[in-house]
């Protein structure tokens, strides 16, 4: 038989079809649209994250959560007219311009799928019964998150793993999954790093630098806050401090002054991340700052921290030091160069995905496994 291009076409494109796929499984937050979500939203959130540092009892989820819909209620309902977060709608931009960026690479061979970690009808489980359904075999775990710890990839990871145990064919000893891979976070990226300072100092051209000296202006660099203790998991202060270090590294020789800002989260008995972000400004003021400029450097997505609470901070400093000048920038969010280059982070991953040999994974022997260790590890005693 000759092969003519039609059929060396015909044939590739078989191939390419033939199951050869990565799914990839873009993950964020999520956050309610609708009030009525509230309660069930703050149950997600406290099984998954409080659940990990605070010595709260399970029976007090439901009610608990139940109570803070009614803060959050009155926060986003009556403090800020009916507030409905942008955060999904951005999620959604970026999903959709990664998605172009690689496929401009890699056709439809891949497939980006938004998953919520807290917020139905995109929770992990619901994606990938879709991803299964669509027949993948090849999953890439992207959290779309700054910084890599056990409250942002731990939970994205925890929330896939319990979802790959659930939609296990019984009837079948193979996982339908049979290629698997994770990008953790960027928050060491130069080009990230370089894009956030970048907006600030253009921020400063376009907006402050008229009006205040370089050593006036002072810049809060806010990263997501972190509890000291988390039942022995790493919380991310390492990597979130490194972030800042970096940012900080390419505005300091123009802008003395710049702190750290946390965003953390009230919570009773738990020793957070200091200073958090209005502290900072306090700091800042106090130092000659007539100007204070906020900008979100570890979060990468818009939701109600950056956008709520930065708001109320600002409020009250606004109380304290009315002469200030006070500016709320937004995180990158759709930033055409922060699409290219989260496209570009998940290349290597999907290559190497395309490119290796299908392992096939039978979810039964593990605990066949697990007791057959246990037996080598009595075995080893006996020895002693």
């Amino acid at each position: 038989m000759v092969a003519t291009p039609e059929k060396l076409q015909e044939a590739s494109s078989s191939t390419s079809s033939d199951n050869n796929r990565v799914a990839v499984l873009l993950m964020g937050y999520g956050e309610v649209e609708s009030y009525e979500d509230f309660a069930n939203y703050n149950e997600q959130a406290l099984n998954l994250l409080t659940a990990k540092f605070a010595p709260v009892p399970t029976w007090i989820y439901p009610p608990l959560a139940k109570l803070l819909a009614i803060f959050d209620f009155h926060e986003w309902g009556h403090q800020h007219n009916n507030f409905i977060s942008p955060h999904n709608k951005i999620f959604e931009e970026q999903r959709a311009g990664i998605e172009k960026r690689l496929q401009e690479k890699w056709g439809d061979r891949v497939q980006v799928f938004k998953a919520f970690n807290f917020c139905a009808p995109f929770l992990p489980e619901q994606v990938l019964e879709e991803v299964k359904a669509q027949n993948f075999d090849k999953l890439l775990i992207y959290p779309l998150l700054v910084v890599d710890s056990i409250f942002t990839s731990g939970i994205a990871v925890e929330q896939v793993n319990k979802a790959l145990v659930n939609l296990t064919d019984a009837d079948t000893s193979e996982h339908w999954v049979n290629g698997l891979r994770y990008i953790p976070s960027f928050y060491d990226e130069p080009e990230y790093i370089n894009l956030t300072a970048q907006l600030v100092e253009e921020k400063i051209a376009r907006d402050l630098a008229v009006a205040h000296l370089p050593s006036q202006i002072g810049i809060v660099l806010m990263n997501h806050g972190c509890p000291h203790e988390a039942k022995g998991f790493v919380s991310g202060i390492a990597e979130s401090q490194a972030l800042y270090e970096r940012v900080r590294e390419k505005l300091m020789y123009k802008y003395p002054l710049i702190s750290v800002g946390w965003l953390n989260h009230q919570t009773p008995l738990i020793k957070w991340t200091q200073p958090n972000a209005e502290l900072a400004a306090k700091n800042l003021i106090d130092l000659g700052a007539t100007a204070i400029v906020f900008m979100p450097i570890g979060f990468a997505t818009e939701n109600h921290e950056t956008l709520l609470d930065v708001h109320h901070i600002i409020h009250a400093l606004e109380h304290r030091s009315p002469h200030v000048t006070y500016v709320q920038m937004a995180c990158v969010n759709d930033h055409p160069d922060f699409l290219r280059m989260a496209g570009d982070w998940a290349n290597p991953q999907i290559e190497a995905l395309l490119a290796e040999t299908a392992t096939s994974v039978d979810p039964q022997l593990s605990s066949v496994q697990a007791s057959h260790h246990e037996h080598h590890h009595d075995h080893a005693h006996h020895h002693h």
